[in-house]
């Protein structure tokens, strides 16, 4: 089988699960039936994929998508949730670090991402310049599609 069958075969079953049940409309599934799930599903396919096919060049990919998945989820069904611009760098830490566990790179951007993020959620008082940031991401909030646009021209015409 090739990589990109089994890639496409657990997001179809994924797929496919999501909207099966959603078809059944379970009340104690209700919470799930909504993007973010699609999300998740999407980031634990490439990751899926990545460990069983021992191609770990997808891990960053998944464990971004599950993680902003999870976020969004968090931040639409529970009041705790943390909702803060700290929460985007730690999860792009998180996934320079699990991509570093296989494929020894990555360490060092990913502990640079989670300290800053760390600092940005447990500090009262933030320096000056982190209002440049804040700044920053209340217009990524506002304007993301243009974000995706942008990272996926990038995607589309960058040198190989």
């Amino acid at each position: 089988m090739k990589n990109t069958d089994s890639f496409a075969g657990f997001l179809l079953i994924g797929l496919g699960l999501y909207f099966l049940l959603r078809q059944f409309n379970i009340p104690f599934l209700n919470p799930f039936y909504s993007w973010p799930t699609i999300l998740i599903i999407i980031g634990a396919a490439f990751l899926l994929h990545s460990y069983l096919s021992r191609d770990f060049a997808n891990i960053f990919t998944g464990v971004l998508l599950l993680g902003l998945g999870v976020h969004f989820h968090g931040q639409a069904h529970y009041s705790f949730w943390i909702d803060h611009w700290g929460v985007y760098p730690f999860i792009i830490g998180l996934a320079f670090l699990f991509r570093s566990f296989k494929t020894k790179s990555g360490l060092l951007p990913g502990l640079i991402l989670i300290a800053i993020a760390i600092f940005a959620l447990v500090t009262t008082s933030n320096p000056i310049w982190f209002r440049f940031i804040n700044l920053l991401f209340d217009w990524i909030e506002s304007f993301w599609p243009v974000v995706l646009i942008g990272f996926g021209a990038y995607l589309i015409y960058k040198k190989r």
